[in-house]
């Protein structure tokens, strides 16, 4: 229950917020960095893997994959290609 009404908060919140056009503007421009971590978030969690079996099979730190799962940290494209391949995924990148 406590979760239920926490994420109803925060949804209440992030829609009040969005209404502010400064404020959207300045969401809209991280929503692919942010699609990016949830998709490596997801996938690692489909395959049963741990932030640490993640980094030991692209031979890092978990806390690098720590980093970049909480957004506190900006990867190379070669780092995002390795976690990719070790993901057992495909990477796909658009300009639009």
């Amino acid at each position: 229950m406590l979760y239920d009404k926490r994420m109803k908060t925060y949804s209440s919140l992030k829609e009040k917020y969005l209404k502010d056009p400064d404020v959207r503007r300045e969401y809209d421009k991280l929503k692919p960095r942010y699609e990016l971590i949830e998709s490596i978030i997801k996938k690692r969690i489909e395959k049963g893997l741990s932030q640490k079996d993640l980094a030991n099979m692209i031979e890092t730190k978990q806390s690098a994959i720590s980093r970049i799962e909480s957004g506190n940290y900006n990867p190379s494209f070669n780092l995002i290609q390795k976690i990719t391949k070790a993901l057992d995924s495909e990477l796909e990148i658009k300009i639009i």
